[in-house]
Order: C-alpha cells, then structure tokens, then sequence
C-alpha cells in the first residue's frame, strides 16, 4: 500500500518512519524538511499523492486547505484523505466539502504527543471513512480509537481537552514566572508536584463544585494573585481570566 504523509516535521516525520518501517511504501512532502529513512521523497503534495491509497496530512491547520487544493488532482477517487492537523471542527468541515466527491476526509486527533511514541500515539478519528483508515493504519500498528460521528467529531474532543490541559500548563507557567521573580520557585515547584499527585477522580467534583460555591471569596483572592503578579513584574493572563470567571459564576 502507498500511503503519502504531507508535512515532516516532528509528528509526520515519526509517523511517517514506522509506517515505513513496518511494510508501507511512504510517500512524503515537505518544502522545509527532507524525509527520514526510508520515506520516498516526493516533489510536491500531487506528486506525493498520486497513487497513494491513504493521505495523511500532518502539517498545520494554516496549511491545510491549501495541501487538500494541491493535492486533490493527483488523487484517485476514494483515496482516504486523513488530516491529523490540530484544527477547528469548523475546518474538518471545510476540507470535507471541498473534497466531496473526490477524497474521502477523515478527522484524525493525536491525542498526546508523539515523539516516544510515533505511529503508536493515541489517535480518536471520525468521519464516515473512519473505519476504513483505522483498519488501514491498525494493520501497521497504530493506536485508534474510531467516534461515531461526522468530520469534526474528533476535534471537538481534542480541543475541549486542550482548554483543560493546555490551560492548566499555562497556569503552570505564569504562576512559576512570578515565583521565580519572588524568589520561591522551588517551594512553589515542589507544591505544584505534590498537588498533582495526590489528585484523584475526586479532585475534579471539588474543583467543580469549590469554584461555585465559594466563588464570592475566590475571586478577590485571584484579584490579590493578579495585582500581586503585576507587581512582580509578570502580566496576569490566567490569574485575571480566573478572577473573571469567578465574577461569571457569581452572576
């Protein structure tokens, strides 16, 4: 089988070298980026297409659409076009109908990242093709979970988890910041792990259910945590969008 991999930065590049590496003939584009062992390097998004039976397209959200436009006349019809891409399920939408007739789009999510694991990383994948490619790509191993639901449904699920983890990595961060301008990184490091670890599936409902009922008192503590942070120096983002969002759930 030959499967054409569009983008061969860190996620294409590794995917790209296990499907390699466990039978298919790969084919790979990328105008920055030459392909690992053993991927054929191909000219451009058609020529790495033609012939290509499944097409992963791994390069960014901005570049999306325009890969699927360049690539649509070098495919066969019925060619599974997957996009791996992080993007709105808004996007997913616009690449299934600019494809209707000719691919076959389907919303593929990586669901943790890929470097260490490769073709192996958690993938949730949606669309009325889902099945096919997840047969194709389990066959070489991959890790897939087939939604049922139309394109868009693995990216939903994607970014609602990133409002959560992403989030919470940007809370990290800025509260870290403004230790370090304290002076208490460290004390605030080990706290932090120490949070972490002793968390259970309880600790969500007490985050939940603690933010409703003791918001009045928790947002003028987050506006003290911002004012503190502006005057060390470090622009509150999260500790002001906390403050508003308790101010929301007072209302």
């Amino acid at each position: 089988m030959i499967i054409a991999v569009l983008g061969l930065g860190e996620a294409g590049s590794l995917i790209a070298a296990d499907l390699a590496a466990a039978g298919a003939t790969v084919r790979g584009f990328d105008p920055r980026v030459a392909p690992p062992a053993g991927v054929i390097a191909a000219a451009g998004d058609a020529d790495a297409c033609r012939g290509a039976e499944v097409v992963l397209s791994v390069n960014s959200a901005a570049d999306a659409l325009d890969a699927l436009r360049a690539a649509l006349p070098a495919c066969a019809p019925g060619t599974v076009w997957a996009d791996l891409n992080t993007a709105t399920p808004g996007l997913k939408e616009r690449l299934r109908t600019e494809a209707a007739g000719a691919v076959e789009v389907v919303d593929v999510a990586l669901m943790s990242p890929v470097p260490g694991k490769g073709l192996r990383t958690p993938m949730t994948m949606s669309g009325p093709a889902a099945e096919r490619l997840a047969t194709v790509l389990g066959g070489y191993g991959a890790d897939v979970l087939v939604l049922d639901g139309p394109v868009g449904t693995a990216a939903t699920r994607k970014l609602l988890r990133s409002v959560f983890y992403k989030g919470m990595a940007a809370a990290v961060v800025e509260a870290l910041t403004a230790a370090r301008a304290a002076g208490l990184e460290e004390w605030l490091r080990g706290n932090i792990a120490a949070e972490l670890i002793k968390a259970d599936a309880a600790t969500l409902d007490r985050l939940v259910d603690g933010s409703k009922k003791h918001a009045v008192r928790r947002r003028e503590e987050m506006a003290a945590a911002a004012e503190l942070l502006t005057d060390l120096g470090v622009t509150p983002r999260i500790a002001a969008a906390s403050r508003d969002l308790l101010a929301d759930l007072i209302d």
